[in-house]
């Protein structure tokens, strides 16, 4: 859960995370949405993948990138857990 953590730390990411909330894209998709280099998106991807947030399919020379919704409602949960929850008295 922690790399899950760490990829959620970075608005970048949270707004990659955002976009695939609509569907689908691609890497070249979602790039247009950014202001940074190639190799910076190719990071946030990575780490968005290392933490299970999101799956790829290759068609082509294309990537796609779609969000992994069960390991995001698991982060939700844990969240509200830590933030949310009832607090016993």
């Amino acid at each position: 859960m922690n790399e899950v953590f760490k990829a959620l730390a970075d608005p970048s990411r949270r707004r990659i995370l955002q976009l695939l909330s609509r569907g689908e894209m691609t890497a070249g998709e979602l790039a247009t949405h950014f202001d940074v280099s190639k190799p910076s998106m190719s990071h946030h991807f990575a780490v968005l993948k290392g933490a299970d947030l999101v799956t790829t399919r290759r068609d082509g020379q294309q990537i796609f990138y779609a969000l992994n919704t069960t390991v995001v409602q698991d982060a939700m949960a844990r969240i509200w857990d830590l933030f949310g929850g009832v607090v016993d008295e």
